[in-house]
């Protein structure tokens, strides 16, 4: 859908801010009836805290922004593929929809926790997954 794109590009964005600050690449924005309300990146080393992944942030802001702990009309776009930690947060918050780029085949949640998220919980994968991925492999090619 051309909507995904939109603000998978947005999300793009955010991970590329990470990607400038020496974080892993990964960006997250939280769309709620047609408006971003969130936008984050991993800040991990920044805050010294393993737990700082973009979506942690975004459900955080989002939140915050709404008043209240869930999530349920709004779609989180994020450029990979929650990790379970995330994908458990992203349950309890009930948000309706997470679209994501690419896949993480080391971490990802549909590996390790299939149904950490929850049942109404729509998921729409491989969005912009070439560009998503390629950011990761670049960073993490220069780490090495």
């Amino acid at each position: 859908m051309e909507e995904d794109i939109i603000y998978m590009k947005q999300a793009l964005a955010e991970a590329n801010k990470a990607y400038s600050q020496g974080e892993i690449p990964i960006g997250a924005v939280v769309v709620c009836r047609g408006k971003i309300i969130a936008r984050s990146h991993n800040l991990t080393e920044l805050l010294h805290d393993v737990t700082a992944h973009a979506e942690m942030q975004a459900i955080t802001a989002a939140a915050e922004h709404l008043g209240g702990k869930y999530l349920t009309d709004c779609t989180l776009y994020v450029t990979v593929e929650p990790c379970v930690m995330c994908a458990g947060a992203l349950g309890w918050s009930q948000i309706s929809r997470i679209v994501y780029g690419t896949a993480d085949e080391k971490r990802g949640y549909a590996r390790f926790a299939p149904n950490a998220l929850h049942p109404r919980t729509q998921v729409t994968s491989g969005v912009m997954a070439e560009e998503c991925a390629e950011l990761m492999q670049r960073f993490f090619k220069e780490k090495r």
